[in-house]
């Protein structure tokens, strides 16, 4: 789906297995994925559920999903979340923004149960280096949230 015509759905997060069922049972064929860095375990974990149930994915670099808003490719976004309450839900590091751009764009947002829970915060590590090799230079510092706080008010739909 190197261009794709018609707005599909952009899955963000590490969401559980079963979602790839239901999504399947949607005869859904293709869908944008997320990378979910500094872990990459979004991409790694997604693409081999959705090739699995033969649908397609598209693997976006996190900050494009501003463009895929921008040029209206987006119809559904689906988010993993760690917990949830009345007044929102933790979810995946990346989700608030698409909450934001969702809402602007009038698209809604569904929250799936995660994988597994994870820590608050990442090892710097994670984000100064990249498959094992180190990008950022010595002496910098890294902040590396794994999971936020996304309000009520950016959420459709809790599954």
């Amino acid at each position: 789906m190197s261009n794709p015509k018609e707005p599909v759905l952009l899955i963000q997060g590490v969401l559980a297995e079963r979602f790839f069922d239901e999504l399947k049972k949607r005869s859904t064929d293709q869908v944008f994925l997320m990378e979910g860095r500094p872990t990459l375990e979004a991409a790694t974990r997604g693409c081999r559920q959705l090739l699995k149930r033969r649908i397609t994915p598209t693997l976006i670099s996190d900050n494009m999903a501003g463009v895929l808003f921008y040029k209206n490719l987006v119809k559904e976004v689906w988010m993993a979340y760690q917990d949830t309450d009345q007044e929102g839900a933790v979810c995946d590091s990346g989700a608030l923004i698409l909450g934001v751009l969702a809402k602007r764009h009038v698209i809604p947002v569904k929250l799936f149960p995660a994988q597994r829970k994870t820590s608050f915060l990442g090892r710097p590590e994670q984000l100064l280096c990249f498959q094992g090799t180190r990008l950022a230079p010595k002496g910098i510092k890294a902040y590396v949230p794994l999971v936020e706080w996304v309000p009520g008010k950016y959420i459709s739909e809790i599954h």
